[in-house]
């Protein structure tokens, strides 16, 4: 038989944060903390049916321990969900990244859509590859006349130190459980039946890619595949492709959300972008991308070369 008590504190936990009885929270934050809270709550009620997320996506989408973008990008997305706001604004800036990253967001942007979620995707300086494949998800995609974007496609890069090797008197010994086990190693070149079957996983991502964007803009497969090639083109060249509904920057994309949502007066913006942490505040963009290329070496790729 189930306590009245469980029951009570099931009920409580299944409340939006504001409505949660915490009786002990003046006393663990102050009488001032405590004010200040209960300001935000009424001003979240407020304001929620003028509300318009906003989720920045940066850099490149990998799910490294240094780079956690994936992770990060998720839980702002389920704090949207948690504050029940039903407008969002993704802001992508990226060249794309890591293929199981890329299809981690996407899967969680196609959760929060099936919640009746409202999703405008705004697309930066830089909106590729597996860029292109998160915006595929949004409802709508909004972009600058000037913006990269394209590369729609797999990459997958090794290198191979056989003759410096050989050079200096390095040798390599490999005893393996298979012939492919060893594939892609740096002390030889890739066989024939190598290449064909690296070919054929390549071939199986990319397939994977072009039905996802042929699915979000309603584009038949095989006009998808003429331009789905690895080019890149602008967000002019685009719109002619029929890979974003509209021109226009970051804030001509909230409105067009809020409009889209109904929203007839001055939406309320909030803000609920991942924050970088101190270590990639330091670091550059290029420190990502080398973490990126020695991590995930041998790794298929949606990633603007």
């Amino acid at each position: 038989m189930t306590d009245k008590n469980t029951l009570k504190d099931n009920n409580e936990t299944q409340k939006p944060e504001c409505d949660r009885v915490k009786p002990d929270e003046p006393r663990k934050k102050g009488l001032i903390n405590g004010i200040k809270s209960r300001i935000r709550c009424a001003k979240r009620r407020l304001f929620k049916d003028k509300d318009v997320a906003l989720v920045k996506i940066d850099g490149i989408i990998m799910d490294s321990t240094n780079f956690p973008v994936a992770k990060k990008v998720i839980k702002a997305l389920k704090e949207v969900e948690n504050r029940e706001i039903k407008t969002l604004v993704i802001r992508i800036n990226s060249p794309g990244g890591t293929v199981g990253a890329s299809q981690e967001i996407y899967n969680a942007i196609e959760r929060l859509k099936a919640k009746d979620t409202l999703i405008v995707a705004s697309c930066g300086e830089v909106c590729a590859s597996g860029g292109v494949y998160i915006a595929s998800a949004c409802s709508k995609i909004v972009a600058n006349p000037g913006t990269i974007t394209g590369s729609i496609g797999v990459i997958i890069k090794s290198s191979s130190f056989k003759a410096l090797y050989e050079k200096i008197g390095i040798a390599s010994e490999v005893i393996k459980s298979g012939p492919y086990k060893d594939i892609l190693s740096s002390h030889r070149l890739l066989t024939d039946e190598e290449k064909e079957l690296l070919q054929g996983m390549i071939d199986n991502t990319y397939n994977q890619f072009v039905d996802v964007v042929a699915r979000g803009r309603n584009i038949d497969h095989n006009i998808v595949k003429t331009f789905a090639d690895g080019r890149i083109f602008t967000g002019e060249q685009a719109l002619e492709y029929g890979m974003i509904d509209k021109m226009g920057s970051l804030k001509d994309a909230i409105y067009y959300a809020a409009e889209l949502a109904g929203i007839e007066e001055e939406p309320n913006v909030v803000d609920v972008s991942p924050k970088k942490s101190m270590f990639s505040q330091m670091v550059s963009s290029r420190m990502q991308n080398i973490e990126l290329m020695t991590e995930y070496s041998g790794v298929p790729l949606w990633l603007m070369p």
